[in-house]
């Protein structure tokens, strides 16, 4: 029996080829994710600890600072060969062009001590003095600067002030390298330029001979309170931590769309076996009626399915390889912090193989017991050709019902916004979808057939009639399509509909020609005052807020605060001034505030102007409980909390001042200011929403390989399916049927599977889409669904033209055998 499976399995290798390629590309993507992650992986574990190669002991801080005097007091500490603060920030660096070199600049205070010190130099040496600084050997090369010059730095605290560079250090590929400069100064210098009152963390070096748990009892002596001192290995092991967890969620992210493709292709792998068992019905009954046993025909067809998915999941294995290298390139171009050399390992061959081989044994299972069912007296009738069976009614009843609960779940959901909903929804409409497919999907092949009748007469009537005379196969091939195309259709619409909810809010808020943004911190002190002093620029205003009390206090400038009310219930809205401040409806109420009331508003006096109403959803802060809000002048705002911060600042020329004068103003001021960037309304809405177009086109790309995998199990049907009609075939090319309307009527066949796919793979996603978005909106903010009709419409078209493609092979096939050969096809 083993002899006869491996017989039928070389004489059906063609018709399994297609179906194997599903399964060495589903195990492709897993072996490719598990590859790059190891690789990233073992080099985090490489690169872990880093800048601790001389640090035996850690002082390190906890909710507050450590204070720079603690550095002395360790220091004094017996046991202790040297001691130095270490803190890690953001700043920014002055390129040689006069401009802020891009990208958000890692900060750090880099140790005096030789004894501590852990930067590999590639030329000059570390900062020994205040006023010296050292940058990462890319920045120094991609800017020209040379060793001994002056280099502009700055960071929160104010401009940009001249450093000496006195050397050049490689970070790449540690926590320290994320996509932009590396600057290098000593404590103090670091504690001026990054405003930070304190450092993280003070970095011990044991005397030879000392013990260091010894040394560890006694520093714990002299640390304020809150701090914690951890040994070398905790410290190896906390680096160790930070560098793999990041690495863990993303290889996560990975191995669920791996897990993706992975379903897809069993779904393909189980409709080949289906198609090609069915046509092996007579062969099956004659081995029936020459004794052999139903067990015997069920394991030999799991002996031909272990073999094909062992022999495909081993191309896979050599196939992730590449695609690890690939994903590896992408990530290169993105500046992600996530960098190493793609890995093969022992267990990563194992799994797959183990992985691919049950998938594609489980997906026989169903075929192989199937095809057991036949009677040895088919053998002797034409009914051993007849394949098409009907799906049970239970499956369809149970299908039709959860199929509605999927639907009127997701409809809810669109307009309550509970997320569980939105998952049980989804689940539920796929699940439906897969089991009243046999009816649901014929049904949409004839509708979306008749348009197609129409124009192509009885060639598109035939391709209608074929698809649908196997209900379960057509549903199995479009159910494929539907998880890959919904999945991508989720993500599409959800994407494009976030990115319109920031737009609109961008324009509901902003109402300004330019914006000052801080690059990964607040803005510096002094910018602010700055813009204000030039008389090009007529509004200047640093959004600004702090809770009090639980409530939440706002800069705000007469000019600009309007647009974010929606109304004002008492007093006038236009009397924001000096001393007196807008107070939000809902405080007012529940204080007791009317207009003309004084309030003490963090131990100051304030009289209320008026009170108003706004758009609370964009509350800023989520601990503050609705319209709990207060609106004073920026000057007030200044008085009481003179150390706070914004990370934005609005700015609009002066009268009669034209707009490019205006931003050149702007430019000169901050061009002494490398931690900020200028930009106006479309620069700042594309900043972001920069975020979430990376996101679509990451997820496009991962998705898109199991609706590659989909339409290979197009392809595989139509192909299947012609050698099935062989004699059919034949008869219609006696009768008259030109081989150009031969191509046709399978391109329509293949068109309306794939066709049919996508349109239902595409409602599931916009339905989970709605529901989504109604969370967020839920949440907070003004987000609505909104259909990307001209992306859908591109995937529709991708859709159709693959299924075209798909189409060439079976047609070529069919075509090939002269028609009197054909006609005399079993």
């Amino acid at each position: 029996m083993i002899r006869l499976t491996l017989r039928s399995l070389r004489a059906d290798a063609l018709r399994l080829l297609l179906s194997s390629l599903a399964i060495v590309l589903g195990v492709g993507f897993v072996a490719g994710t598990l590859m790059l992650t190891d690789g990233m992986r073992a080099g985090a574990y490489e690169r872990a600890g880093t800048f601790d190669r001389h640090t035996d002991l850690g002082v390190y801080a906890g909710t507050d600072p450590l204070p720079p005097v603690l550095v002395d007091r360790v220091r004094a500490v017996d046991g202790v060969a040297a001691a130095e603060g270490e803190l890690t920030g953001s700043g920014g660096v002055v390129g040689s062009d006069g401009r802020p070199v891009l990208g958000y600049g890692v900060l750090a205070a880099i140790p005096t001590d030789p004894a501590l010190r852990s930067y590999d130099l590639t030329a000059g040496r570390l900062p020994d003095r205040p006023g010296e600084v050292v940058l990462d050997a890319s920045t120094v090369r991609e800017e020209g600067f040379t060793l001994g010059a002056p280099v502009q730095v700055g960071g929160s605290t104010g401009a940009a002030r001249a450093y000496t560079l006195v050397g050049a250090v490689d970070v790449a590929g540690t926590a320290r390298d994320v996509g932009g400069p590396f600057i290098g100064l000593v404590g103090a210098d670091a504690l001026a330029v990054t405003g930070e009152p304190g450092y993280g963390r003070i970095m011990v070096a044991v005397a030879p001979g000392t013990s260091g748990e010894a040394v560890a009892e006694r520093l714990a002596g002299v640390t304020t309170t809150g701090a914690t001192v951890k040994s070398r290995q905790q410290i190896l092991d906390d680096a160790v931590d930070d560098a793999v967890r990041d690495l863990k969620q993303f290889g996560m992210v990975l191995l669920t769309f791996a897990g993706v493709a992975v379903v897809v292709a069993g779904f393909v792998i189980a409709n080949t076996f289906a198609i090609v068992l069915a046509q092996r019905t007579r062969r099956t009954a004659l081995l029936r009626l020459v004794g052999a046993t139903r067990g015997q025909v069920f394991r030999a067809t799991l002996l031909e399915s272990a073999v094909l998915g062992l022999s495909a999941s081993a191309l896979g294995v050599l196939a992730g390889a590449g695609l690890a290298a690939g994903l590896a390139a992408g990530l290169s171009t993105l500046d992600l912090p996530l960098t190493g050399e793609v890995m093969l390992t022992r267990s990563t061959v194992l799994l797959c193989v183990a992985l691919g081989t049950a998938i594609t044994v489980a997906a026989a299972c169903v075929p192989a017991w199937q095809g057991t069912r036949v009677a040895p007296v088919a053998a002797l009738t034409d009914a051993a050709v007849q394949v098409t069976r009907r799906a049970g009614r239970v499956r369809l009843t149970i299908g039709a019902l959860v199929f509605a609960a999927g639907v009127a779940a997701l409809a809810v959901a669109a307009t309550v916004g509970q997320i569980a909903l939105v998952a049980l929804g989804g689940m539920l409409t796929f699940f439906g979808i897969v089991l009243y497919g046999p009816v649901l999907v014929p049904a949409l092949v004839r509708l979306f057939g008749a348009p197609a009748r129409l124009l192509l007469g009885a060639t598109a009537g035939l391709a209608v009639a074929n698809a649908v005379r196997n209900p379960r196969r057509v549903s199995a091939t479009a159910t494929a399509l539907v998880i890959g195309i919904g999945l991508v259709s989720a993500f599409v619409v959800g994407a494009g509909s976030v990115k319109v909810g920031i737009e609109r809010a961008v324009d509901a808020q902003i109402g300004v020609d330019y914006l000052v943004t801080g690059v990964g911190s607040d803005l510096p002190a002094a910018l602010a005052d700055e813009l204000a002093a030039r008389p090009e620029l007529g509004v200047v205003h640093e959004r600004r807020s702090r809770v009090v009390d639980g409530v939440e206090i706002r800069a705000a400038h007469p000019a600009l605060v309007g647009r974010t009310l929606t109304g004002t219930v008492a007093g006038d809205d236009g009397e924001l001034g000096p001393g007196a401040v807008l107070v939000h409806r809902q405080l007012a109420e529940a204080r007791g505030w009317t207009v003309g009331t004084p309030v003490t508003l963090a131990g100051r006096s304030f009289r209320v102007a008026a009170v108003v109403t706004a758009d609370e959803a964009a509350q800023a802060d989520p601990g503050v409980a609705e319209g709990h809000v207060v609106d004073m002048v920026d000057a007030d705002f200044a008085r009481l909390f003179p150390t706070r911060r914004g990370f934005l600042a609005e700015v609009d020329p002066a009268d009669g001042v034209p707009a490019e004068q205006a931003r050149a103003a702007v430019e000169a001021v901050v061009a002494r200011y490398p931690t900020v960037n200028l930009m106006d309304q479309a620069a700042y809405k594309k900043m972001l929403t920069g975020t979430v177009d990376m996101l679509l086109a990451f997820v496009t790309a991962l998705l898109g390989l199991a609706v590659v995998i989909a339409l290979v199990g197009v392809a595989n049907t139509l192909s299947l399916s012609v050698v099935e009609r062989t004699r059919e075939n034949a008869v219609l090319r006696a009768v008259g049927l030109t081989r150009g309307r031969m191509r046709a009527m399978l391109a329509v066949e293949a068109v309306l599977m794939a066709l049919v796919g996508a349109v239902l793979g595409m409602a599931l996603g916009t339905g989970v889409s709605a529901g989504a978005m109604a969370f967020v909106a839920r949440i907070g903010g003004e987000f609505t669904l909104v259909l990307a009709w001209g992306r859908l419409g591109l995937m529709l078209a991708v859709a159709v033209l693959a299924a075209l493609l798909a189409s060439v092979l079976p047609a070529r096939r069919a075509l090939s055998r002269p028609v009197v050969e054909a006609l005399g096809a079993e």
